[in-house]
């Protein structure tokens, strides 16, 4: 120790050589191969060879004899210094799965087909599901462009979904509609060259088209939007868009006045959204699908009230089945309450993610009202005071329909409720439990053992699950920290 304290006086680096890692000859001058030198132990002189050893403890070094006697193998190659480990190796994310399995044959023919893709029309007839499974390959990659489009286009097409429209132009987007004039339903994400030209030209062409889906679609402006209404008429049956800063109240009205139908309507991340505009939603009778989720645009704080959404939920909450009210900061358990509660009695999916105002209580009262049958899908995420009341009654009212649920932020769940879900929840297929401070070895068992369908379990910011957690196959476990040293 006095020498580790007089080389850090020094200035010398610790870890490069400290009296654990050091040889025990250290401290005076390594001979060279070929030296005559004395033996730490019998004094005799003898000859250093490349299998010389250092005397433990030293200092010196041993003969030959010695070096037996002393139980070492002379032949043995010495080991350096024990390396430290980089404090970013010290811990990682082990997702108990296996990360690259074996590829199948089809999934490498689609690889090679999207490594190809501008050749690949040589190929015929590829079948629409391998189709769609190469456009998600090439959006990944960022390759979809004009170029390679029309591979996925056909005058027969009435379904048509790309992933990244990024590298399409206008001219590319109006060729589309061209190209597939029988279009019922066209979705397009990442499509935010999209404008009021386009949405014109798809209006014309797309005689047949029923439902649109667009993610991004920020450069079509509110006149372009009511032009399209007005052409498209009641033969539109669902709209969903997402990230369109432009769309108005007048394109709301003109939407509802026009395609009095509508079975499916989304306006999320819609900056504009105010408690106004759920006035005009009234008559739209036959929604299913309602999705007015995260209004707010950037640090601007957006947030629709409880009395207006309460309202809106009595006139059109008969036919619901598909409900998402996440990301209103205004929200209380009141409207939970007074207005899902009592006015959806077919609801099957809901989202309330993120609404700080949400109550243990409050939630548990709400499962205890609900009219609706079991739920099969329930996202109540990042509502970090629920709790074992809200997880007891939601269990109780839909556990045994439930097939994906996700309480991530359900911070105050025991582990002794937290194991109720797989009681009560056999069949789910997909769940999410991260940062639940309940959740342990012995939750995630219970999960894989009772759930006989499940396929994944996310358990991010679980600090309590230990990397001996028990592991079913065929059921994917996602988050697991471990800390290998």
């Amino acid at each position: 120790m006095e020498k580790l304290k007089k080389r850090r006086l020094n200035g010398d680096d610790p870890e490069e050589e400290d009296e654990y890692t050091a040889k025990s000859g250290a401290g005076g001058k390594t001979p060279n191969v070929g030296d005559r030198d004395e033996c730490a132990e019998c004094g005799k002189m003898f000859t250093v060879t490349a299998y010389t050893r250092p005397a433990d403890p030293g200092p010196g070094y041993l003969c030959h004899a010695c070096t037996k006697a002393a139980g070492q193998d002379p032949f043995k190659p010495s080991q350096g210094p024990r390396k430290r480990k980089a404090p970013e190796d010290k811990r990682k994310i082990v997702f108990f799965e296996v990360k690259d399995p074996v590829p199948t044959l089809a999934e490498l023919c689609l690889e090679t087909i999207s490594q190809h893709i501008e050749d690949v029309e040589a190929l015929g007839d590829i079948g629409s599901l391998n189709m769609d499974k190469i456009a998600k390959i090439i959006s990944k990659n960022r390759r979809l462009n004009a170029a390679v489009a029309p591979l996925f286009y056909d005058v027969a097409n009435e379904y048509l979904t790309l992933y990244d429209c990024t590298g399409l132009d206008a001219n590319g987007l109006i060729a589309l509609a061209n190209l597939n004039p029988n279009l019922v339903d066209l979705r397009l994400e990442f499509c935010g060259r999209v404008e009021a030209t386009v949405i014109q030209h798809w209006a014309q062409h797309l005689t047949k088209l029923k439902r649109l889906e667009l993610l991004a679609p920020f450069l079509v402006t509110d006149k372009a939007w009511i032009n399209f209404f007005e052409t498209v008429g009641n033969k539109l049956e669902g709209f969903l868009i997402t990230n369109s800063p432009r769309f108005t109240l007048e394109c709301l009205g003109s939407l509802v006045e026009n395609c009095p139908n509508l079975t499916e309507l989304r306006l999320r991340r819609v900056g504009q959204l105010a408690d106004p505009w759920l006035i005009l939603l009234y008559p739209l009778k036959n929604l299913t699908m309602l999705d007015l989720s995260d209004p707010s645009l950037g640090s601007l704080p957006i947030s629709l009230t409880d009395e207006p959404i309460i309202n809106l939920l009595t006139n059109i909450g008969a036919n619901l089945e598909h409900l998402d009210l996440s990301g209103h900061e205004l929200v209380t358990d009141n409207m939970l309450i007074m207005g899902i509660a009592p006015h959806t009695p077919k609801l099957q999916r809901l989202k309330l993610v993120e609404l700080p105002n949400l109550t243990d209580e409050g939630v548990a009262a709400f499962f205890n009202a609900l009219v609706a049958p079991p739920l099969h899908w329930l996202d109540i995420s990042r509502n970090s005071e629920l709790g074992d009341k809200a997880l007891t009654a939601l269990l109780d009212h839909s556990g045994a329909g439930l097939t994906h649920l996700n309480i991530n932020q359900f911070k105050e769940a025991s582990t002794e409720v937290l194991m109720q879900i797989s009681d009560k929840a056999k069949r789910l297929q997909v769940v999410d439990v991260g940062f639940c401070r309940g959740v342990d070895d012995f939750v995630v068992k219970g999960l894989q053992d009772e759930c006989g369908d499940l396929k994944e379990i996310k358990v991010y910011g679980c600090n309590h699950i230990t990397e001996n957690c028990p592991k079913k196959r065929g059921i994917r476990i996602v988050g697991i920290e471990s800390h290998t040293y």
